[in-house]
């Protein structure tokens, strides 16, 4: 491994003094290439992810009707409330939503202002791999590792969409270099710098934010430059900024009264401590997430992930997650190997070996959980896998290239490459009609790369030839190697990607869900957003194909919406309700919840007409909310469309007991609803939550008359009741 280099001036005033100079020149012993090269990177990144960005519309509904929300009133901001009436708030906390917000303040609602936020983020994730790689290796190794992150299809995806990940990747990349800045000094600076990003990433994402911290923590503890006593102490000072920095919006929202702010969206109990704790945290574990799709007291605790797909240790490698992260994860896993072995008689505080415990640590933590987890896991969570290996990548193949004229590491580097090779064209594989010439070439072109690069050291080539030949055979496997994700960000990025699960690349033979992926719960429906067609026969079928509705327990959810087509039957004749049993819950006057936005409008909202925004937009300001909806993504799409508030009765799920009948009720006699829209979300029942949504939707549909408008039904709760 390479001395460290100079770093760059040591005190603050020199820094601002020199940074003009050092933006476009770089580290003193940076050649001369290394710095234009990095700009280059980062504005290729920028261009790739800007392309094509507003084909994605208001992406995912549910963060775009909260982001909506803080651009109308600050209470809403703060809370991160779905509607600008603060009713109920998303299921995370809000820092994710603030960014996109304020861009919204700032040039507008529209999808360009909701998603440039994210873009930025990914330039700036991008930039501090490359910094955190650099520090201790080559800039080749740290382009290496960008240019990774940057073609990760899941990367490419995310980092375009309005999910909360992209802004939880960057902050925990800012915490892998803020530990390494930290390990070269033993400076409690750093480490408080650590502590406040995971503080943020807990108010971006919650508990997956601490994924990473048991390995960040453990790292400092070794290797930190200082005696064990002083880096006990740093680490409680890192402690320490983490609970204030992400404690302070608790405490607050702990400390108002619960009539003061809005229902804490995902809970049972209006608290946000058993959201973190439960439904958003050890719920994802053990599947015990009451009041979410296939959660609530499923036997086993969702044994084998249930309907979210097997578990163990190849499912980060199945499937259509594979094509999510998977493209890279073998060499990374070698490299790290490798990284640990060549460091391991070095000194206790060793840079490099420091850089391969961070990432591989990270690696590690989170891949791990991802591949046992037995609660909710969509495809896109691997997005939070991405940095670590591209660093890990870039580390060893710098290391690796460095040392190629010596046989056994040239052999090393030729084996990396032909894992590499062979995995991309079983990947690429899966996706047989996907340019089916790449997976050919990239196998031809990997392999002719290994085999030169294992002989290059063993020929006697005159002059340059042998390291022009080199060259050559880096650039192949380096091609061979990104070849496959670079195919897939690329699809990814020229594909509109909307709803609450979304894959990135071209669709998979077998894969597990919805979107062009194939993202999801094993279910498939036929229609627009993962729907049931309406008024037609369907040719859909449920999860796995086994005739078993979410959640496993054969039951229905009650009340809201109706079966497909409106005709009492299931998709082509399919003759049985789920678990076999003939029966509706409850004597046969339950109803089936999915609607035009797929899953009762839990997968994506529905499409709303101009003359239904219209019809929501007259008289909006005389009400609190101009409609009530059962579930979030069904009352986000009619919110965006008409701009004006509507009530998310039971929050995501529609199972979150949020409001009882007889408050619904006293809310229509004081006049604070005017519409009622038929269908939305499931409302609780079969997933453990409450059925309150479900008893409100049940109350108007009796006492009120229905009206459709175009695909849309409504009840106005002003009107005389029936009877």
């Amino acid at each position: 491994m390479p001395a460290t280099g100079p770093k760059g001036p040591a005190t603050w005033s020199a820094r601002l003094a020199t940074l003009p100079a050092r933006t476009w020149r770089g580290r003193p012993d940076d050649p001369a290439w290394a710095r234009p090269a990095l700009l280059g990177l980062l504005a290729l990144t920028a261009v790739l992810y800007f392309w094509n960005l507003t084909a994605n519309g208001w992406a995912n509904s549910f963060y775009s009707a909260a982001v909506q929300a803080g651009s109308q009133s600050w209470k809403a901001f703060f809370y991160g409330s779905s509607d600008a009436a603060n009713f109920i708030t998303v299921d995370k906390a809000p820092m994710s939503l603030w960014p996109m917000a304020l861009s919204a303040r700032v040039f507008g609602l529209n999808s360009f202002s909701l998603l440039m936020p994210q873009v930025l983020m990914a330039v700036g994730t991008v930039a501090t791999v490359y910094a955190t790689v650099r520090r201790r290796f080559s800039p080749l190794g740290g382009l290496v590792a960008g240019a990774v992150l940057a073609l990760t299809p899941v990367a490419a995806l995310m980092f375009r969409f309005n999910n909360p990940d992209a802004l939880l990747v960057l902050l925990l990349t800012l915490a892998a270099y803020g530990t390494v800045r930290a390990t070269e000094t033993a400076s409690t600076r750093w480490l408080v710098f650590v502590g406040v990003m995971l503080g943020f990433g807990f108010l971006t994402k919650t508990l997956q934010a601490f994924l990473v911290l048991p390995a960040l923590a453990l790292v400092y503890l070794v290797v930190a430059p200082t005696g064990l006593g002083r880096r006990v102490v740093q680490l409680l000072y890192g402690a320490l900024a983490l609970i204030v920095s992400a404690g302070w919006w608790v405490a607050v929202v702990e400390l108002v009264p619960a009539s003061s702010r809005p229902y804490i969206g995902g809970s049972q109990d209006n608290d946000f401590l058993s959201v973190t704790f439960g439904y958003n945290g050890l719920g994802r574990i053990t599947g015990e997430e009451t009041g979410s799709v296939g959660g609530g007291g499923r036997p086993g605790g969702g044994q084998g992930g249930g309907m979210w797909g097997s578990t163990g240790i190849s499912r980060l490698f199945d499937g259509d997650i594979g094509g999510q992260i998977a493209w890279l994860l073998p060499a990374a896993l070698i490299l790290l190997l490798l990284g640990l072995w060549a460091t391991r008689r070095a000194p206790r505080t060793d840079g490099a070996r420091t850089a391969f415990l961070v990432w591989g640590g990270w690696l590690l933590c989170t891949g791990l959980t991802f591949s046992f987890m037995s609660g909710i896991f969509h495809q896109y969570y691997t997005v939070a896998l991405a940095p670590a290996v591209a660093a890990l990548v870039g580390m060893g193949a710098d290391g690796l290239w460095r040392a190629r004229a010596r046989v056994p590491y040239a052999t090393l580097l030729a084996l990396t490459v032909a894992v590499t090779a062979v995995w991309a064209y079983v990947l690429l594989g899966r996706s047989s009609e996907f340019l089916p010439w790449l997976r050919w070439a990239v196998l031809a072109v990997g392999l002719v790369a290994a085999l030169v690069l294992a002989l290059a050291p063993v020929l006697t080539l005159p002059g340059r030839t042998g390291a022009r030949l080199g060259a050559v055979a880096g650039l192949a496997a380096l091609a061979a190697a990104l070849g496959g994700p670079a195919a897939y960000a690329v699809e990814t990025v020229a594909t509109p990607h909307t709803g609450s699960i979304v894959t990135a690349g071209p669709r998979v033979e077998g894969g597990n869900g919805f979107g062009p992926g194939g993202g999801g719960p094993r279910m498939r429906m036929n229609g627009d957003g993962g729907g049931f067609p309406q008024g037609g026969t369907g040719r859909g079928q449920f999860p796995g194909g086994t005739g078993q509705f979410p959640g496993g327990n054969g039951q229905l959810p009650q009340g809201g919406g109706q079966l497909p087509g409106g005709n009492g039957q299931f998709p082509q004749g399919g003759g049985q309700l789920p678990g076999g049993t003939g029966q509706l819950p409850g004597g046969g006057e339950a109803r089936f919840g999915f609607s035009t936005g797929g899953m009762g409008g839990l997968l994506n909202g529905a499409k709303v007409s101009d003359e239904v925004a219209q019809l929501l937009r007259q008289d909006a300001d005389k009400y609190t909310w101009t409609a009530a909806a059962v579930g979030s993504q069904n009352q986000a799409s009619y919110q965006l469309a008409s701009g004006e508030p509507v009530m998310a009765l039971g929050g995501f799920n529609g199972s979150d007991p949020s409001l009882s009948l007889e408050q619904f009720k006293q809310y229509v006699a004081d006049g604070k609803v005017h519409w009622f829209i038929g269908g939305g979300g499931m409302g609780g029942g079969g997933m453990g939550g409450s059925n309150w949504s479900s008893e409100i939707a049940s109350w108007v549909t009796e006492n009120f008359t229905a009206k459709t408008v175009g695909s849309t039904t409504l009840y106005d709760l002003t009107a005389q009741p029936k009877g």
